[in-house]
């Protein structure tokens, strides 16, 4: 049948995620950095979705679809619940304000940290708040080490973390190289210990970059095991 539905332009969508939460039907999802629509008899064609979407990407047309089906709703938005229940809570995206980020360093008594999580394995690429974005890829034992960590790096950044020596070293490789070829981004800061092990982290990130044939700039920071920055060494 011929009806209206919602058609999303890629070339505007950033995959910000911002019309996920207001299609009560759950037929838009985030793929690949993109929004999608799940299936076409999941979408009510009623545009609630519209002005929620900041660079336009969103529109009503109409086409040949499936009949929109009330009970199909239903059963996705169901499994897709019970998927959520049995999730991890640790994985769930949130992006809050940052008090902090608007704060003079010498005063900042809060976090600067604007988005959850932060570990390597639980952000997807897709993550909306990955999008244009001044990235931090730190190694786990820098946040006790550095003690201006908050001031000097966080801030004004995503941040992502992990330990090359005890993760799944391919596993970071593929998600880094997947974030550099899906994503936008400004900059790149990777900061590491002086140990030997954390050097590990610096050959995922340059792997990743050259597989992806990222045009970034980096800014690499290695840290002292007395918390002082080492060196700093900045390549694309």
């Amino acid at each position: 049948m011929k009806r209206k539905i919602i058609t999303i332009n890629e070339e505007l969508c950033t995959g910000c995620g911002e019309c996920i939460p207001n299609c009560a039907e759950g037929s838009l999802q985030i793929v690949d950095g993109k929004a999608k629509l799940v299936a076409d008899n999941l979408c009510d064609g009623l545009g609630a979705c519209l002005g929620h979407c900041p660079t336009g990407a969103l529109s009503i047309i109409e086409r040949e679809a499936d009949a929109f089906d009330e009970e199909a709703v239903e059963k996705f938005l169901a499994e897709d619940k019970k998927k959520t229940a049995t999730a991890c809570p640790s994985a769930q995206i949130q992006t809050f304000f940052c008090e902090a980020a608007n704060t003079p360093s010498s005063t900042q008594s809060s976090s600067a940290l604007s988005h959850w999580p932060v570990q390597i394995r639980l952000v997807p690429p897709s993550a909306p708040f990955l999008e244009n974005c001044d990235l931090l890829i730190a190694a786990d034992c820098t946040a006790i080490a550095c003690a201006s960590i908050q001031q000097d790096f966080i801030q004004g950044r995503k941040v992502l973390m992990g330990c090359p020596k005890f993760d799944d070293q391919q596993l970071y490789v593929d998600r880094f190289t997947e974030l550099f070829q899906t994503r936008k981004l400004k900059s790149v800061t990777l900061l590491i210990m002086e140990v030997p092990c954390c050097s590990a982290m610096l050959q995922i990130v340059r792997k990743a970059y050259s597989q992806a044939g990222a045009n970034v700039p980096v800014r690499q920071v290695i840290i002292s095991t007395q918390g002082t920055v080492l060196n700093t060494q900045d390549w694309s």
